[in-house]
């Protein structure tokens, strides 16, 4: 059973930070590529950012590329989204996902991913 917990959320200031973390554990971390999610009111789940299982690919969706940054330490099972300059727009639950298959790199919402409870991001202006 594989289990994600995210933590890191808040509430910040427009042009803030935050730091989500997303812990891992019931099997082989490195094997799969992770991702996160956001969903805010009254609209669908979005893809927000992707890592490879090694952690060498990344890719981002346009409205956040060149501020929030996805990593990830394999021997920590543990993927993170560092979010600078943030904006309202930003304001979502943040979602975790892991790849419920070996070596593939995906961004579509769907249920080939295992998710994380979610952590709530609230940008004030």
């Amino acid at each position: 059973q594989v289990q994600l917990v995210e933590s890191g959320g808040g509430l910040v200031q427009t042009g803030g930070s935050l730091r989500l973390s997303c812990a891992a554990s019931g099997r082989t971390f490195g094997n799969y590529g992770m991702g996160w999610f956001r969903q805010a009111p009254g609209k669908e789940r979005e893809f927000v950012a992707r890592i490879s299982w090694s952690g060498s690919s990344t890719y981002y969706t346009d409205s956040v590329k060149g501020r929030f940054t996805i990593s990830r330490d394999n021997a920590k099972n543990t993927v993170y989204l560092q979010m600078n300059s943030l904006k309202p727009e930003d304001t979502a639950v943040y979602y975790c996902a892991a790849d419920k298959t070996p070596y593939r790199l995906s961004t579509a919402v769907s249920s080939n991913w295992y998710w994380g409870q979610g952590t709530q991001v609230t940008v004030s202006s």
